[in-house]
């Protein structure tokens, strides 16, 4: 497979990435796609399963949206054409979507966000629109014509009465059809309209990026969490002012102080944004192993070669510390002394463990505490 048409992953990351689109005719050769129409349908009436339905025109509306999850019956009410079904995190659920994830390793592991499919019968098209994340569209299934380009934001015009973001006069710069296996990567904010030429599944591999509110008030609030954070702002150099009104300089400069001193405080950045951006999208499916395992089972299991890989909807990341590294797994993080330091890369490079190095390593009693609590709280499993 050539992923990235005849481009290394830097050359791809240098020249495309957040750039410009690409086509990448083939990029999974002979793609047959692991999940069906029925299949997807089946996982919209799921309680947990975050799904959507949008029709183009709905008794003279435009645009309309339902949210699952759906009644079975609901699909026997469809129209013939003209209407898609959204299926958020494939991803969590699949073993075989998940797998898909391992040729986009090239970008780190806190960027991605799930793998949505797209079902739609022809004419089939969620309107023409831009998204705030980059992502890659695999053909799956059918054939799904895209027309793209142009950057588009906020001041784009939009289609009213809708609660989708519908660009009303956008004109793209290309246009092309792809086949199962061929792709289309596309930057944050090109503008793209998608329509099925026939029955077809488009999978959508998203990355997301946090917004500056969310690393603002995600940073602050985990300060505020830490010890000290109740302490009051002290003056007992307080002297008398011509106007009490008077705000002085000298209490600005003791707050600036303060705040930078929180800032620069890089090892409590680093913490809270490896459990930040390592925070499962869906704790339905992290949830703890029905049958707790020891750590003698563990190490067991492990040298005698079963292959341990991550539970789909979990996410993994490290960070190196001056004298530790911080391994992040499901929000919660856990700091590696000494010999234990390597357990992080290895834990983090892909979705399934490399278990020759892991097995080096079981012998040691805390680290294999480690994994057992990984493995119990749902985070990792045995294939």
């Amino acid at each position: 497979m050539d992923i990235l048409d005849g481009l290394t992953a830097s050359e791809f990351l240098s020249d495309y990435w957040q750039k410009k689109p690409r086509v990448i005719r083939q990029a999974f050769p002979g793609f047959q796609c692991p999940v069906s129409a029925d299949e997807l349908a089946g996982l919209a009436c799921e309680e947990g399963v975050e799904s959507r339905i949008v029709i183009e025109n709905d008794n003279g509306k435009p645009w309309q949206l339902e949210n699952g999850p759906f009644p079975p019956e609901r699909f026997e009410r469809l129209p013939a054409r003209d209407w898609t079904l959204l299926v958020q995190g494939l991803d969590h659920w699949v073993p075989d979507i998940a797998d898909l994830l391992e040729h986009f390793r090239f970008i780190p592991n806190w960027r991605l966000d799930d793998i949505m499919a797209s079902y739609a019968p022809q004419g089939g098209s969620v309107g023409p629109h831009y998204d705030q994340y980059d992502v890659f569209l695999l053909q799956a299934r059918g054939h799904r014509r895209w027309t793209f380009g142009g950057h588009c934001d906020t001041t784009s015009p939009q289609v009213n009465d809708t609660p989708l973001r519908i660009l009303s006069h956008w004109e793209g710069e290309d246009t092309v059809t792809l086949a199962p296996g061929d792709m289309l990567y596309l930057p944050p904010g090109i503008g793209h309209h998608g329509v099925a030429e026939d029955d077809c599944i488009t999978l959508s591999i998203g990355f997301r990026a946090p917004t500056v509110d969310d690393i603002l008030t995600g940073f602050t609030d985990f300060l505020c969490s830490q010890p000290g954070a109740e302490a009051h702002l002290n003056d007992p150099d307080l002297q008398v002012q011509d106007n009490p009104g008077t705000i002085g300089a000298g209490v600005i400069d003791r707050i600036e102080e303060l705040i930078r001193d929180k800032l620069n405080d890089r090892s409590q950045l680093a913490l809270w944004f490896g459990q930040y951006a390592t925070a499962p999208k869906s704790m339905d499916i992290v949830v703890p192993a029905e049958e707790p395992i020891t750590p003698e089972d563990l190490a067991t299991a492990i040298t005698g070669g079963e292959q341990l890989r991550w539970n789909e909807g979990s996410r993994f990341a490290y960070h190196e510390l001056d004298d530790e590294t911080a391994l992040f797994v499901d929000g919660e993080r856990y700091l590696l002394k000494g010999d234990a330091r390597p357990l992080a890369p290895l834990l983090c490079a892909g979705s399934r463990v490399s278990m020759k190095p892991l097995a080096r390593m079981a012998g040691e009693s805390a680290l294999l505490g480690l994994l057992t609590t990984l493995y119990n709280q749902g985070s990792v499993y045995f294939e």
